[in-house]
Order: structure tokens, then C-alpha cells, then sequence
């Protein structure tokens, strides 16, 4: 019997989209106000998702109090109340996008959940939008 469970967890950080490759005015106008050269932040909503097989001898598909130390400390702890941009290895060269930062999370989390366990993150930008890895 396969079941998933769900931890969220939340982080909040600034971030500006922006191609170095592009010039200002198609930055302003791919980014509009993301573009900001100031930066701009978010409160973000992080789901992480297990599926697995329930275990006979503790009832759990995985321990929530476990998952949530591992996001804790690979995701909040790395990522809340930073600028993405400049205080993070991650976003040096890669575009903080939604998407971006939803497959950075798994990837980081994939690495420490075992293979048993199908992984899914959803991350809210705002209440309105969001991305879901993989899809």
C-alpha cells in the first residue's frame, strides 16, 4: 500500500531574475518587476512530498519529525532570509526562478532521501503561483 505524506515548510528571500547575457531594456521587459535591481522578496510555501510503503512496524510511510529536520537543514537554514542572487552558491549562474529553485530543492533532497521514496516539491512563490518537480 503506497501513500504520501507531505511536509511545509516555509523560507523567505529576495531574488532578481535577470539574463547577464541580455541587455537592460529586455531584462525590464522578459522580468518586468522581478527585474528589479534592488532585488524583490518572497515569502515562500515549500511542500515536500514522500511516497512510499507504509511500514508494518512503525506505521509511517517516512517520519515526519525526520523530514522535517532535513528540510530544516538543507533547505531553510541555506536558503531563508537570503538573497538568492549573492548569498548563495546555487544562484551565482543560475537564474532564481520559481523553477529554478523548486529542481535546486529537489536535487539537494534527493541526495538525502533514499531511493524507496518517490520526491515531489511544490513551492508557492505567492499565493497564486506555483511550481510543482517533477512534474
Amino acid at each position: 500500500m503506497k501513500i504520501t505524506v507531505t511536509r511545509k515548510e516555509h523560507f523567505n528571500a529576495a531574488h532578481r531574475l535577470h539574463n547577464p547575457s541580455w541587455s537592460d531594456e529586455m531584462n525590464a521587459r522578459v522580468f518586468g518587476k522581478c527585474n528589479n535591481p534592488n532585488y524583490h522578496g518572497h515569502n515562500y510555501e515549500l511542500l515536500v512530498k514522500l511516497t512510499g510503503e507504509v511500514s508494518p512496524e512503525t506505521g509511517y510511510v517516512y517520519d515526519m519529525k525526520l523530514l522535517s529536520d532535513l528540510i530544516k537543514e538543507n533547505i531553510s537554514d541555506r536558503f531563508d532570509h537570503k538573497n538568492l542572487n549573492l548569498d548563495t552558491e546555487e544562484f551565482k549562474e543560475l537564474n532564481p526562478t520559481a523553477e529554478n529553485i523548486a529542481v535546486v530543492i529537489y536535487d539537494i533532497l534527493r541526495e538525502k532521501i533514499d531511493a524507496q521514496y518517490e520526491l515531489k516539491v511544490i513551492l508557492y512563490e505567492t499565493e497564486r503561483n506555483y511550481v510543482e518537480y517533477p512534474a
